[in-house]
């Protein structure tokens, strides 16, 4: 099954109708998480038109209908979600809540309409904490989805059954596509731009929004070294940073690094993993790919010089060690993101 969202350069062959996308609208969702990817389709759609080709009819709908208030204030002018009954959903986009259990409990119809309908759309997405709505819904049991990145420990314990990736911008996973925090579903729609349109299309769109073409999920939802930097993390700070700092020196074994804390390699094992939840030896390697990302995105510096510098050894154990992490290699990696 394809989880990490990937697009082909080519279209898929064009209908000839616009595609049919349905924004699901409720008390409180999130603007951005609703107008973001909004953008990318309505851009998509004129560049479309332009070329004599159907586009996007885009409709933001309701249970019933009317103006819906957003958790910014601003409200929004909706359509009943009867108006599509009959119809069918090329792609049903379901946007996320800062108050996310909030808004689900406000919203039990609209689960079940979510359950019932999504027979009849040929893809589903999510924005952020729109994730929810479509897990109790039913729609994600025993696969692979994305949320925002301080959302997915709870993703995880209300809804076991779910494979939560909480490194990736965004998932695939068969018809059924999630992303994580906020501006993440324009990363999410530019796929689906792409899966329906082309690259062409896609990177006139992007261009034109001035976003990067693809941040899928190769690259991680924020820092490693932030990521470490918790509450209970926070005794290894020191120690986070001298790891950064000595990548590309000796051997980052146990014993060094519990001789950095003054622990016995023991204890500064246990200790280490019970309040960080990874291993010493992940933690080094976590650290290495982001340094190996930051220097393929800002650097000029060839792969082999970035292995080294970042502790791999060699160019061969750094694209493995990629590879596992990101499901990526360093040279795609570079393709994607390279400023």
């Amino acid at each position: 099954m394809n989880d990490i969202a990937s697009t082909a350069d080519d279209p898929a062959p064009q209908p000839d109708r616009p595609r049919l996308i349905v924004f699901l609208a409720y008390l409180e969702l999130g603007l951005l998480d609703l107008t973001g990817a909004q953008t990318v389709f309505w851009a998509a759609s004129r560049y479309m038109n332009s070329r004599g080709l159907p586009g996007y009819t885009l409709h933001t709908a309701s249970l019933a209908g009317g103006l819906i208030h957003t958790a910014e204030g601003l409200a929004v002018d909706t359509v009943p979600l009867s108006n599509f009954a009959d119809q069918p959903i090329d792609t049903l986009i379901v946007p996320g809540a800062p108050n996310i259990l909030q808004a689900m409990n406000n919203a039990l119809d609209l689960v079940a309409w979510l359950a019932h309908a999504s027979t009849n759309a040929k893809r589903i997405a999510s924005v952020c904490s729109g994730t929810f709505l479509l897990a109790q819904a039913g729609l994600l049991d025993g696969r692979r989805a994305a949320t925002h990145w301080a959302m997915c420990d709870m993703l995880k314990e209300r809804y076991p059954s779910i494979e939560v990736d909480s490194d990736a911008i965004f998932v695939k996973h068969g018809s059924v596509w999630t992303s994580a925090g906020v501006s993440a579903g324009i990363d999410l729609a530019l796929a689906l731009v792409e899966e329906d349109c082309g690259r062409e299309v896609t990177l006139l769109v992007a261009r034109e929004m001035v976003v990067y073409l693809k941040r899928p999920g190769g690259q991680a939802q924020y820092s490693q070294l932030l990521q470490s930097q918790t509450s209970e993390g926070a005794a290894f700070d020191e120690l986070h940073l001298w790891i950064t700092r000595n990548l590309a020196g000796a051997p980052l074994t146990v014993d060094l690094l519990a001789q950095q804390v003054q622990m016995s390699p023991r204890n500064f094992a246990r200790v280490y993993k019970f309040k960080t939840g990874r291993t010493p030896a992940k933690a080094v390697e976590v650290l290495r790919v982001e340094a190996a990302r930051r220097l393929l995105e800002d650097s000029e510096r060839n792969i082999d010089q970035i292995s080294r510098l970042c502790g791999f050894g060699d160019e061969e154990r750094m694209r493995l060690t990629f590879q596992r992490n990101l499901g990526i290699s360093p040279r795609d990696y570079r393709n994607r993101f390279t400023r």
